[in-house]
């Protein structure tokens, strides 16, 4: 992808980014969304406890049940030996034959029909017993002694470890989603918030059915199957469409965007099938449908990125990848475990929570991509790799034959080993997250700032080159748009920086004369559109801006210092050695001696002015050079060929006129006391940001590359140096010596 970085160029600013999550809109305005989130977080906190005091007041039987040999159902006794349970019955009723599908929940993921119908038959009517009221159940055993157990209420302690880290989940899932369309009520949020939702219900359905004991109540489990299905389809429906949605902020049409919509036709489709599909492989078709639309998602998501790169949308297609190869991993354990063993229900269970665990975690994590929350990335990551690892668990016991500890050492193994491997490269290409080296960083922002001391009037350049040095944007444009601080625009999509902060001073004088109508940099897709902008990037990039001033300041402060100390010495000169002068004039004893003080009270006005002076034009200073250097050749007896050309009258720092001030005369005195010249010739050219000068005599000099190189050649060559340009000499023809000198940048560094 070629690096199509661009600055310069005029533009407008994309649209201000809304709110982060989170962050609720200040102001009289958006007050009744601090109040509607705050009656929303009310109404999820009493429907969590709701639930919980309908649970804790369901009854059941207790006791340490567990599956045994054949399927059969075992009651561990702590004072006596195990019993194995064939039939539950109330006193003077006919029993009911029961096996291990008692212990068996989620309904969702039971991958037989026939075997899924009788666990529900067994806990509907196990349910029904129980809900006759307190009393006594008759557990039939093979040891052929009927057990009498008394039913009790579960009570808060019988809810099980699980149900209320699920609750709070499912509680923060839907505190998100309530968060997420109040902060920013975009048609293209509700999508998110219908994911969040349907997998809150998920979440709920799977701390209901986490309850230890015999007897869950009826409700929950008969509607397993249909509501969680349909959720599930409702959750892929949504990110179909999600990934389907241009970024301009329109769907697609029905001939691009077909997928995103059957989806949703797929969800009355489901409850029809569920209600008179009577001998469909439910859970097949369930499944089917959940990968076919997340990889018709992903086919329209990467179309799409080829299309119109988007550093988003390529982070959410890796998120999207992940998911639908963890789903689809999952899908073919649970499937090839079906009839694998005992065990097998247990741990496809398992791996189903697993799989919701990181589906919900991956929801929690994308308003987030911007945010290093490394907490909640580990956790995605933690939770991807132990879907893994138990859907490895089961493919090993199934289609290896292994014992349940080796396949699970195997898998654990495997998993491990992915989660050293590859962690680094999750968090920097899955997530999108980029670290740069503090050698690296420090390198650009050290070259930068002596660059920018050296010319004050290149900021905007400099830090437009060092902001695709550190971030490698694909575009960087100047607008005129300035905000208070660094930010994120377009969910990462784009970062503006402002070109100076505070308020305006001496010390961004000179940059600001520089910027026009620029004001901002927009960079457009980091990392050459291979990830998004996080708010770390915006604090980097503060503090880069932040230096940048500094150096700007600094600058500044050194040429106060100079110019404070240059006007001082031109007041003592002035004042003292000016003075003296003018009395040995008035006190010369010939007319040569006057003269020759009056020509060096004129020298020294020249440099006291020059001094005193913050700038000088060039046609200014040109004029003075050719008044002194026609004076200093008059008194030798020469004459003096003075051009001058420049396309603009430009001004000059104090080092340039210094230094070309300094060059001139002593070029000009070598010609007169070395050479012996009688004409010297000096062209002076200015065109674009070069400078050109030429000065030429007919004196005696011959063979200048045998110079020794005295303090005259040697200041020429420091001063010329100082203004970042090159001199040469060479004999001249017929006679005499030329010096060229060249400064490429001269009307940059002023």
């Amino acid at each position: 992808m070629a690096d199509r970085a661009e600055t310069g160029r005029r533009g407008t600013a994309p649209a201000s980014a809304a709110p982060e999550l989170g962050e609720l809109d200040a102001g009289p305005a958006f007050r009744w969304r601090r109040q509607a989130l705050v009656v929303l977080a009310v109404l999820g906190c009493l429907a969590v406890f709701g639930l919980a005091r309908w649970l804790a007041g369901t009854p059941q039987l207790g006791g340490h049940w567990a599956a045994g040999p054949g399927g059969t159902l075992v009651l561990q006794q702590p004072a006596g030996p195990a019993m194995t349970v064939v039939a539950i019955g109330l006193p003077q009723q006919a029993p009911l034959a029961v096996d291990a599908l008692l212990l068996h929940r989620w309904p969702r993921w039971q991958v037989d029909d026939g075997l899924r119908q009788r666990q529900l038959q067994q806990h509907a009517a196990l349910a029904q017993m129980l809900a006759a009221g307190p009393g006594t159940l008759v557990l039939h055993t093979v040891e052929g002694t009927p057990l009498e157990v008394a039913s009790a209420p579960r009570g808060y302690r019988g809810l099980g470890w699980m149900f209320w880290p699920f609750a709070a989940l499912a509680l923060l899932l839907y505190l998100f989603a309530a968060v997420l369309v109040l902060s920013r009520p975009q048609p293209r949020n509700v999508l998110f918030v219908v994911m969040a939702l349907c997998q809150a219900g998920n979440l709920v359905f799977i701390a209901l059915e986490s309850a230890p004991g015999l007897g869950l109540p009826a409700g929950p489990l008969l509607s397993d199957l249909p509501v969680r299905g349909a959720l599930d389809l409702a959750t892929a429906a949504a990110a179909a469409h999600a990934f389907a949605w241009r970024p301009g902020g329109r769907a697609r049409g029905l001939a691009g965007g077909a997928p995103a919509w059957l989806g949703w036709l797929l969800l009355p489709a489901w409850a029809g099938a569920v209600q008179w599909g009577a001998g469909l492989p439910l859970w097949w078709l369930a499944q089917g449908a959940c990968l076919a639309l997340g990889a018709a998602a992903l086919a329209m998501a990467h179309r799409r990125q080829r299309q119109q790169p988007d550093a988003r949308t390529l982070a959410l297609c890796r998120l999207g990848t992940a998911a639908m190869v963890t789903l689809a991993l999952v899908t073919l354990a649970v499937a090839l475990a079906a009839n694998s063993g005992d065990a097998a229900p247990a741990v496809a269970a398992a791996a189903s929570i697993t799989w919701y665990l990181f589906l919900a975690s991956l929801l929690l994590l994308t308003p987030f991509l911007v945010r290093r929350r490394q907490w909640l990335r580990e956790f995605a990551l933690l939770a991807g790799v132990s879907t893994v690892v138990t859907s490895l668990d089961l493919l090993f016991a199934a289609l290896f034959s292994l014992s349940a500890f080796t396949s699970l050492a195997m898998a654990v193994f495997i998993g491990l080993g992915l989660y050293a491997a590859a962690r680094q490269w999750v968090l920097q290409h899955l997530i999108g997250t980029s670290v740069l080296s503090t050698e690296r960083t420090f390198d650009h922002l050290y070259r930068a700032a002596r660059e920018l001391q050296a010319h004050p009037r290149r900021y905007p350049q400099l830090l437009a080159r060092l902001m695709r040095e550190l971030f490698e944007p694909l575009e960087v444009l100047a607008v005129d748009r300035v905000p208070v601080r660094a930010r994120l625009l377009g969910g990462g999509a784009a970062l503006v920086v402002p070109l100076r902060h505070g308020p305006e001073d001496a010390s961004t004088a000179a940059a600001g004369q520089a910027l026009g109508s620029s004001r901002a940099l927009v960079l457009r897709h980091a990392g050459r559109g291979q990830r998004l902008f996080t708010v770390e990037d915006a604090r980097l990039a503060d503090r880069v801006v932040d230096q940048l001033r500094r150096a700007v300041a600094y600058d500044a402060a050194v040429e106060r210092g100079r110019f404070e100390e240059r006007q001082r010495i031109a007041q003592d000169l002035h004042d003292d050695i000016g003075a003296r002068l003018l009395t040995l004039m008035y006190q010369a004893q010939t007319r040569e001696m006057e003269d020759y003080i009056r020509h060096t009270l004129q020298d020294l006005k020249t440099l006291t002015r020059g001094l005193a002076a913050a700038e000088h034009r060039l046609s200014h200073a040109a004029a003075e050079w050719k008044a002194d250097l026609t004076q200093r050749l008059s008194a030798a007896r020469a004459t003096l060929d003075w051009q001058l050309h420049c396309d603009e009258d430009r001004p000059l720092t104090v080092v340039q006129w210094s230094g070309l001030t300094r060059v001139l005369r002593e070029l000009v005195s070598n010609a007169l006391f070395h050479g012996h010249a009688s004409h010297v010739e000096v062209q002076l050219r200015l065109e674009g940001p070069a400078l050109h000068l030429r000065v030429a005599d007919d004196g005696q000099g011959l063979a200048p590359e045998t110079w020794a190189h005295g303090l005259g050649m040697g200041g020429v060559r420091k001063r010329v140096k100082l203004m970042g340009g090159e001199v040469a000499w060479a004999e001249n023809r017929p006679r005499g010596i030329v010096c060229t000198v060249h400064v490429p940048d001269f009307a940059v560094a002023s």
